[in-house]
This record gives C-alpha cells, sequence and structure tokens, in this order.
C-alpha cells in the first residue's frame, strides 16, 4: 500500500463518493481492486479468487474493508489504517459476501467498479434487491477532474516519457528488429523514472498501420515509417502516454506531405481544447483538418482518451461524447492515419484542460522526425 498523496484526501475522496451514492438512490459502492480503489484510499492491492472489497454505505456511516486474513498484514500500513477504516477480515470457508451485505446495512442496489470480477459479482447480485450497477458513472465524476498534486504527477510522467522519445536515435535504427528496439525502450522508461513500461508499440513499416501492433521480429530497414507508443506509470500510479512518428531516413515526399497534414490536424484538435467545448467536437476538429486534405477515410479509432490511474479512462474524445470538458480533466489527442498493408502515423499528446485552455504535457517536435539511415 502506497500513495503520494495526504490520507485526508482519501478522507475526502470517500465522503464525496457515499455522497453521490446517496443521491443516486443507491445503497452504496462496492469497490474491489483496481485504479478505483487505488483512487479513494491508495491502494495497489490486485484482485484474486478471495475477495477483497471496500464498501461504501450512503448513509453515512464509515467505510470498511472486507478482506481475506492471509492479505491482512498488507493493509497494516496506508490510508486504510491511517483513516481508522474498519477492516473485517474473513478466513477461507467463511462467507465473505454476507461481510459485504452487513457493512452495506441493506440488501437494496449497490453499484460496483468495473474491475469487479464475475467470481464476485454474481453471488453478490444474488443477494442484493435488485442487480449491481456500474460505479463508473458516479465514480467519474470524482476522478475525470484531476486536483493540482494530480496534474504534477501526469507532468512529472510526460516529461520522463519525452525523455524517452529525446532518446530515439540510441535505440531506432536500421538493422534492428522491432523487438530488440522495443527492449531497449522498455528499460529506457524505467531509467527515466517510471515504476514499468506498460506497453511499447514499435510499428516499422506495414506493422505502422495496426494502431494497436506492438512489436515483432520484423527487421527495421531504411526508408520505413516507424510509429513508436509508449507509456507506464509512475511509482504514484499515474500514467503517461505518447506517440511520435519517424522515418529511417529521408522519407518519401508524398508520405511526408500527408505526415504533415496529420501534425496540422493534431494541433488544430489541441488548440480547440478549452472549457466547455465537448468531447465530440475536439475529436470533429481533428476530422475536420484531415477532410480537408483527403486523409479522413484513414483516420480509423477516436481522437483520445482520459487518463490517471489508468491509461485509458474517462473522458473519451470520440463522437456522439457530448460531456463539455472542464479544467482539471486530463485526456490524449492522437490523431492517426493508417494505409493497411502500406504504413501508418499517429501523433498524441496528453493534454489538461486549464481555466482558458490546455496545457500540453508532451512537447517534443510533433512532426516526421528523420533519423539516420545506416
Amino acid at each position: 500500500m502506497s500513495s503520494v498523496l495526504d490520507p485526508s484526501v482519501f478522507g475526502r475522496r470517500l465522503e464525496r463518493a457515499a455522497s453521490l451514492a446517496a443521491g443516486a438512490g443507491l445503497a452504496g459502492l462496492l469497490v474491489t481492486p483496481g485504479a478505483d480503489l487505488r483512487y479513494l484510499v491508495g491502494s495497489e492491492a490486485e484482485s484474486f479468487e478471495r475477495l477483497t472489497c471496500l464498501v461504501i454505505p450512503a448513509d453515512g456511516r464509515p467505510a470498511s474493508l472486507v478482506v481475506p486474513h492471509l492479505e491482512l498484514g498488507a493493509w497494516r500500513t496506508g490510508a486504510v489504517t491511517t483513516l481508522g477504516l474498519p477492516v473485517l477480515d474473513w478466513i477461507d470457508g467463511a462467507d465473505p459476501y454476507a461481510l459485504v451485505l452487513d457493512a452495506l446495512g441493506t440488501p437494496a442496489t449497490a453499484a460496483v467498479t468495473d474491475a469487479m470480477p464475475a467470481l464476485h459479482l454474481i453471488p453478490l447480485n444474488t443477494r442484493l434487491a435488485a442487480p449491481a450497477v456500474s460505479a463508473t458513472p458516479l465514480l467519474s465524476q470524482l476522478w475525470m477532474r484531476k486536483d493540482e498534486s494530480e496534474i504534477a504527477q501526469l507532468r512529472e510522467a510526460g516529461a520522463a516519457i519525452d525523455r524517452v522519445h529525446a532518446g530515439m536515435a540510441r535505440w531506432l535504427r536500421a538493422g534492428r528488429t522491432e523487438r530488440e528496439v522495443g527492449a531497449d525502450i522498455a528499460s529506457a522508461i524505467v531509467a527515466e523514472g517510471h515504476a514499468r513500461a506498460d506497453f511499447v508499440i514499435v510499428g516499422s513499416g506495414p506493422n505502422g498501420a495496426d494502431p494497436h501492433h506492438e512489436v515483432s521480429d520484423r527487421v527495421i530497414n531504411n526508408g520505413d515509417i516507424v510509429v513508436v507508443d509508449i507509456g507506464g506509470p509512475l511509482p504514484s500510479g499515474y500514467n503517461s502516454d505518447c506517440t511520435r512518428t519517424y522515418s529511417i531516413g529521408a522519407p518519401d515526399p508524398a508520405i511526408a506531405a500527408q505526415i504533415a497534414a496529420l501534425e496540422e490536424a493534431q494541433a488544430s484538435a489541441v488548440a480547440a481544447v478549452r472549457p466547455g467545448i465537448s468531447a465530440e467536437a475536439i475529436d470533429a476538429r481533428a476530422r475536420e483538418s484531415l477532410r480537408r486534405a483527403g486523409l479522413e477515410e484513414f483516420f480509423t479509432h477516436r481522437t483520445g482518451h482520459g487518463i490517471g490511474l489508468s491509461v485509458h479512462e474517462a473522458p473519451y474524445i470520440v463522437a456522439g461524447n457530448t460531456l463539455a470538458v472542464e479544467p482539471g480533466m486530463a485526456f490524449s489527442v492522437e490523431p492517426g492515419i493508417y494505409h493497411a498493408g502500406e504504413w501508418g502515423a499517429r501523433i498524441e499528446d496528453i493534454v489538461v484542460v486549464t481555466a482558458d485552455g490546455c496545457e500540453r504535457l508532451n512537447n517534443q517536435p510533433h512532426g516526421l522526425t528523420v533519423l539516420p539511415a545506416t
């Protein structure tokens, strides 16, 4: 259990979560390990076959933690202990779901986090008065708007991943496989202050046209366009995520022109970010720019996703999302173009909405970066 935040922060978050549950007419919230548990009490606990569940009653009673007895030692430090939350431990053969219902205080409908395994959701549902609902619409009202301490962590993560991109010429060159390059990048991500590398995409040549390609044994060649999308969490749990596109040697002028149009589209979408604009309008700004360049059909995914303790979270910057963005919201802006079987390109920054616009958290050059041919 670890956190960079003062325990009083978690106390306020728990109070607000309970208030939101009460306002929604719920008996409370049931939170199993995952990003929501880390947000609410700073816990890095993992979910196993034995139930661990934070119970937040909506009636004003304190939250409590149901935890397997054999994992009790891990909870003797951290916000749960500092806040004095009751810890209800259970041994193998006991009924942990009865403990949850007792802590909830009523079998009425509760909200559960999306990370709750079906292994636990199904038996809980048999005991609630009505099937559980998702807690995400409620809890996202809390974690979508980052406070200054969270923004500072995201800023640090962005600067760290920028330093990795700044060193790309050391690893990305012709004659090496994507897998070899990816291993070096992963080591650099950790060396620059991350707890680990959660994802390393090195998409060279035709592999760059697959947005979620990872690495392969393909040998990188002179003339390749290479998409490098990398990120991971700091020890605090807050994540980086940044994509840049590289050319091994001088690019084909027609390809360079398309990537210049992509750079313009990404810049246009970032410039549109301000309080009150809808998520779908930011997405539309990127698409309109690519449409003018005749490239919209090659942009095949949403423009962005929220980021924090999860790499992908609300708000999603996508058509149909009418949510108006607010100061403190952090999300990616990452349009791409993908020519199946040939090449692809993507440019991604994390931005934070400010009082009158946004702050970019990634500041490496955005256009096509040309690396030496060998």
